[in-house]
């Protein structure tokens, strides 16, 4: 008997059909705009083929994505890859994301600090015109990198009203400790903090972000089950973890959705957010739940519930994805879906 069989067999009133992904209305939080680049745009600029089958390790990943990003050299690139990410989200169900951009690295890069972020604030903002998406930026910086330009992220960040936060990325083998005085400066500033961890090492990495990061919601946080007691601290603190199951499978972190603890990181009450990573598409990523767990159209509306009051939009806007969330379970359309 299949999973869908099975969930009529337990609620024989649900509906045959299930809802369209895409018009549930949710909240993306960890996406890359540097991973959403669509390949098309890609070989325009020159960039490599998209690599095909499985990275072989967190480092080969992230220097395919190091090719991608030395195309973006102008002005016109930044701006066109982010309004093509406003485009690309909001036919997902997309109302509201919080999209990550290694500003600073980009800035020096290209030999102009701001350009880089200038472009992108400017894509997003025409993006939420025409397609009806709200974006905030996340600014992040590699472990791997200098104290010195995780300063500059954070004063880049400062300086302009659509960045909302700032956190570490990359592996997790270098430790957070050296940043820990500029994190600090971050917190006092007003900035939100949000750090990868729990992804390539275990719930140690997850404590040095709750302590010396500051940390407000966790970026992957899979190997938290490792530890019961850091378990119970996240959910006392209704700390939410940024899961992305496709990405952990593409990077070699999970051998299979089948095999992902998602399931289990709800089941132990933790709140439990579903996200790309930029290596998918967020409908295309919730219907895998559906069709890898079995997760009904209910369960499916409580996970973009959890993405909508982990995220750091203004209150009204949360109100609207709510309502529009009620609206997708009443009828299987969003508030304004056409027929």
């Amino acid at each position: 008997m299949s999973e869908h069989e099975k969930a009529m067999v337990r609620h024989p009133g649900t509906r045959q059909e299930p809802r369209d992904v895409a018009r549930l209305p949710k909240a993306h939080l960890h996406v890359h705009l540097e991973s959403t680049v669509r390949s098309s745009t890609v070989r325009e600029l020159g960039g490599p083929p998209e690599p095909e089958g499985p990275f072989r390790s967190f480092r080969e990943f992230a220097d395919q994505r190091a090719l991608v990003r030395e195309r973006l050299v102008t002005a016109e690139h930044f701006r066109r890859v982010a309004l093509e990410f406003c485009e690309d989200e909001a036919a997902q169900g997309t109302g509201y994301a919080e999209v990550t951009f290694t500003a600073a690295a980009h800035g020096e890069r290209v030999g102009a600090l701001e350009m880089p972020l200038e472009a992108v604030l400017d894509g997003l903002a025409e993006g939420a015109a025409r397609y009806g998406i709200e974006c905030r930026v996340l600014l992040d910086h590699s472990r791997r990198r200098s104290v010195e330009r995780l300063r500059r992220t954070v004063e880049l960040a400062c300086r302009h009203d659509g960045v909302i936060g700032v956190g570490l990325a990359g592996d997790e083998s270098h430790p957070l400790a050296p940043f820990a005085e500029v994190l600090d400066e971050a917190r006092d500033s007003g900035l939100r903090l949000v750090h990868h961890a729990g992804e390539t090492a275990g719930p140690d990495s997850v404590r040095e972000a709750l302590t010396l990061g500051h940390a407000e919601r966790i970026g992957h946080g899979i190997r938290v089950l490792e530890d019961e007691e850091l378990v119970a601290e996240l959910r006392e603190r209704r700390v939410p973890l940024e899961v992305c199951p496709t990405s952990n499978v593409l990077l070699g972190l999970v051998p299979s959705l089948a095999g992902h603890p998602l399931p289990r990181l709800r089941e132990a009450g933790l709140a439990v957010t579903v996200n790309t990573d930029g290596e998918t598409a967020l409908a295309e990523e919730y219907g895998r739940l559906r069709e890898v767990f079995g997760y009904e159209d209910e369960e499916l509306a409580d996970l973009a519930r959890a993405s909508i009051e982990a995220s750091f939009a203004p209150e009204e806007v949360k109100a609207r994805l709510r309502t529009g969330v009620d609206a997708w379970l009443a009828d299987g359309k969003a508030p304004g879906a056409e027929v």
